[in-house]
């Protein structure tokens, strides 16, 4: 969708959308209108009961009074209460509502409030953000033109193709906005990797998609199963020993910061999980919602994605993003349950059940960026356990770290992007629940309890003293309804939340 930024003037046709508080100040913008309407707008108001809520939205077609084809009424609800959250939301609804009833563009005249903490270039920015983010949809595969499918009942796919912001400060909305932009790009591609299916995605065909990231500056390395044998990446490696697919290593580096100010400075380094699809191994999964399991790369889908947005804006910060890649497959090749492997680290692990597979990837990969790169801090992202559903339901992710002061910027960035993080407890009584027999540790706790936390308790035995946090966000990678940014299917949780991370903490001024 093309996002546009102007100064205010009210269109003479088309469609127009107003934002109006909960107050019941109408702004001079919808003042103006109101006038060219004869009222029209304030007797909708009126009679439709619209009270300017948040969750509000009413549409005028064909007012009276003008050649506009469509007038439609935002709530921004209480102006003292408004934030850059708020703004995208309102933006995401707008994306919404026009989606599938614009064609081509609409306009959209955004002004503060009294009240209000947010200039109307900020306002507008994050409208737009929030509208772009919505506006997604993967729908690639697809073959129906638009509308083909409406007399059928079925809904025609979208036809807004953009948006032009009405605003005082439009150039500075524009700035603030061409950076937003970059994050929702990183976004964008997040989805579109957890949204390929396994067929089309699998270890090669994702460190590919990685690969492109080097045309945005990024220094992509991509390893094979040959190179990681040599390191002694025996853990990841056994996950993938079932599938004719090869694994791969993917390792992507941002330098942001000029070298000579970067010198003795470690980098900040994010890990993902990349199953591209889990049928469990020979621990297999159920039939039962299998086709979910496309999407069990969602932590190296948040990886790449991430590096894309720093790239993008040109964070002033060095990172570095390492997947594992590898698809579990059952087979004569494959792994079995009693098997045991021993891990780069040289630690070894009992398999136990092949279906917990994500952290013997993450072992391998978290003590290779331990190793090599020496980073400031680890953050690994995996759709890791179904317990932490039971945990968190599908509202959070869970937060497990090592260090009070990382747990606690994450957690903070997450509620300013509304990607919600809840800490999970690490102590030494779950880390026995992995105490083996017969090697140096098992892949699953002793029994059904507190599964998150012993596959945390795993992951800790391979990050040292590096300050880390692991977020299981199995629960909030894939959406099954809407919501006002995030339309269903896949999320992209946590780009979002650790750009800002990035930006609030460790960014070079």
């Amino acid at each position: 969708m093309q996002i546009t930024f102007t100064k205010p003037e009210l269109p003479k046709r088309g469609t127009l959308v107003v934002g109006l508080p909960q107050d019941g100040n109408l702004g001079a913008g919808a003042e103006e209108l109101d006038r060219v309407l004869g009222g029209g707008l304030r007797r909708a108001i009126e009679g439709e009961r619209f009270k300017g809520r948040p969750d509000q939205v009413l549409t005028l077609l064909a007012p009276a009074g003008s050649e506009l084809d469509r007038v439609l009424a935002v709530g921004l609800g209480k102006p003292d209460e408004l934030s850059p959250l708020k703004m995208q939301a309102v933006g995401g609804r707008i994306a919404s509502a026009l989606g599938r009833r614009v064609e081509g563009s609409a306009t959209v005249w955004v002004e503060s409030g009294q009240g209000s903490g947010m200039e109307a270039a900020e306002m507008a920015a994050h409208l737009a953000y929030g509208a772009i983010l919505r506006a997604y949809r993967f729908d690639r595969y697809k073959t129906r033109k638009p509308g083909e499918d409406e007399e059928n009942g079925e809904t025609a796919d979208v036809t807004l193709t953009g948006l032009e912001i009405l605003c005082e400060g439009h150039q500075s909305a524009a700035e603030r906005y061409e950076v937003l932009a970059k994050v929702a790009e990183g976004v964008h591609l997040t989805r579109d990797l957890v949204s390929e299916p396994a067929n089309v995605l699998y270890p090669e065909t994702l460190a590919a998609r990685a690969k492109e990231l080097s045309e945005v500056g990024v220094d992509v390395e991509v390893f094979g199963e040959a190179q990681m044998r040599e390191m002694g990446m025996n853990a990841l490696l056994g996950v993938g020993q079932g599938s004719a697919r090869e694994s791969q290593l993917v390792v992507m580096q941002w330098n942001g910061v000029p070298e000579e100010a970067a010198k003795g400075k470690t980098p900040v380094a994010f890990i993902g999980k990349g199953v591209t699809f889990d049928t469990g191994g020979i621990s297999i999964k159920p039939s039962a919602s299998m086709e979910d399991m496309k999407w069990d790369m969602g932590g190296a889908g948040v990886v790449i994605g991430l590096m894309k947005a720093l790239a993008g804006r040109k964070a002033k910060v060095n990172a570095v993003g390492i997947v594992g890649l590898v698809e579990n497959m059952p087979s004569g090749t494959a792994q079995r349950p009693g098997d045991i492997v021993k891990s780069m680290s040289g630690q070894t692990i009992e398999i136990l059940n092949t279906d917990a597979e994500g952290r013997l990837v993450l072992a391998d990969v978290l003590w290779y960026c331990k190793e090599r790169f020496k980073p400031k801090l680890m953050v690994d992202l995996a759709t890791l356990t179904g317990a932490i559903i039971i945990c968190l339901g599908h509202e959070k992710a869970g937060l497990f770290s090592n260090n009070d002061e990382l747990a606690k910027r994450l957690f903070d960035a997450g509620e300013a992007v509304g990607e919600g993080l809840w800490r999970m407890p690490l102590a030494p009584e779950y880390d026995k629940l992995i105490k083996s027999d017969v090697a140096d540790m098992q892949n699953i706790g002793q029994n059904r309890g507190a599964g998150s936390i012993t596959a945390a308790q795993f992951l800790q035995r391979f990050v040292g003293d590096v300050p880390w946090a692991h977020l299981d966000i199995a629960g909030v990678t894939w959406a099954k309804k809407d919501k006002p940014t995030v339309p269903k299917g896949g999320t992209a949780f946590g780009v979002r939340l650790l750009d800002r991370l990035m930006a609030d903490y460790y960014e070079a001024e």
